[in-house]
């Protein structure tokens, strides 16, 4: 950074939120350079201003995520941290999925926030401690499960992927509805589930599942 003030740019639909934000940035010596309502207006402001770093919250209009994903896809050298009251796993799992650098929660203490940007331009992920400690767990869980063991039959593997369609599946999920969740298309879903009918050897959704309950 050579000494020059890092640039930020703070997405969020509150604007009570964006002050609070930019007045503890900005005391600790940051720039906050743009603001931004919605999703679109992150992306365009972020295309136009190449901040240091992107604090985005998810559910703003017009999706946080999408928002990470294409300012993350397209400036990869800005890093992106959402700024959220969501605590679920998915929101963080699809955070991190689609090149988040951090996930921090809203309830952060002011006076960490300027040391987690700075963190995460450090190269260093910036988690909550628990959630840390939920990545990990779920990261076990997904190794031990990796095998799906049937009966009679060999265990059968799994990519990443198709877990996670499965577990969608598991769901109640629809195959658009997956589709957006894990960011494909509706072509690669049904791609996916034919793969995972394969290597379970049953002709339908619903037989999967079944299988997989016994």
């Amino acid at each position: 950074m050579s000494g020059d003030p890092i640039r930020v740019l703070i997405a969020d639909d509150h604007p009570p939120t964006r002050a609070g934000v930019s007045a503890a940035l900005e005391q600790d010596g940051f720039v906050v350079c743009a603001q931004a309502a919605d999703a679109r207006a992150a992306i365009e402001a972020a295309r136009r201003e190449r901040p240091d770093v992107c604090l985005l919250d998810i559910h703003m209009p017009g999706d946080g995520i999408h928002a990470a994903e294409t300012i993350a896809r397209d400036l990869p050298e800005v890093a992106v941290v959402m700024l959220t009251v969501s605590r679920t796993d998915a929101d963080l799992f699809n955070a991190l999925r689609v090149g988040a650098s951090g996930y921090l929660l809203k309830d952060i203490d002011p006076v960490r926030l300027p040391l987690a940007l700075r963190g995460v331009l450090d190269k260093k992920t910036a988690l909550p401690h628990h959630l840390i400690t939920l990545l990990i767990k779920k990261f076990r869980e997904r190794k031990r499960r990796q095998r799906i063991p049937l009966v009679d039959r060999r265990g059968v593997e799994l990519t990443d992927r198709e877990w996670e369609v499965l577990e969608l599946m598991k769901q109640g999920l629809t195959t658009d509805e997956i589709a957006t969740r894990l960011f494909i298309s509706p072509v690669t879903v049904r791609t996916h589930v034919s793969a995972i009918l394969k290597k379970l050897h049953v002709p339908t959704r619903e037989a999967a599942l079944e299988l997989l309950e016994r």
